[in-house]
């Protein structure tokens, strides 16, 4: 079976969305570099399997240098807020990265599991969910204030653990 690629449009809608989120690198902020490096050349070469395990392992690497982050005396606020950029960025593709036929009962390889597809309602509440939360550690990250920046990584962590509770395949 072939799988889906993403269209043109989504393409250029991803690069415009990546290119926004670049900014300065330094030693601190390596992971944006590379997360963002791997993702604008991903697209035209992977599967929509690829691009969105991807997307997702480029919020996960952003979210470890944001806690990580905290954990200093002096937290790099502007790797905080390149990484909060990354996160939000990936976010809003998470919808379209779930088209019919990529999921377990078709025969994709993935951790998706087929409740995403049995209840898309929930599904898309729950990426809503996520999108929010981004937003908020945006705002978090741009108020440059670590009290607000840690709130929003429990709120964030709320998210994908919501979405890993009922979508994901259990690592165990």
């Amino acid at each position: 079976m072939a799988l889906a690629r993403i269209a043109a449009p989504s393409l250029a809608a991803l690069a415009l969305t990546l290119s926004l989120s670049a900014c300065g690198e330094t030693a601190d902020d390596t992971v944006v570099a590379e997360s963002e490096g791997d993702m604008a050349a991903a697209p035209a070469d992977m599967d929509i399997l690829e691009v969105r395990h991807e997307n997702f392992e480029g919020i996960g690497d952003a979210f470890k240098v944001i806690r990580g982050e905290l954990e200093n005396s002096s937290p790099d606020f502007d790797a905080i807020q390149a990484n909060a950029r990354i996160i939000t960025s990936n976010a809003v593709l998470i919808p379209d990265h779930f088209p019919e036929g990529t999921g377990p009962a078709d025969g994709a390889d993935t951790e998706a599991l087929d409740t995403i597809w049995e209840r898309p309602e929930d599904f898309s509440a729950a990426t809503e969910q996520m999108i929010q939360a981004s937003q908020t550690m945006l705002a978090a990250a741009d108020s440059r204030d670590a009290a607000q920046v840690q709130a929003a990584v429990k709120e964030l962590g709320g998210a994908c653990k919501n979405c890993h509770d009922q979508f994901r395949l259990d690592e165990d």
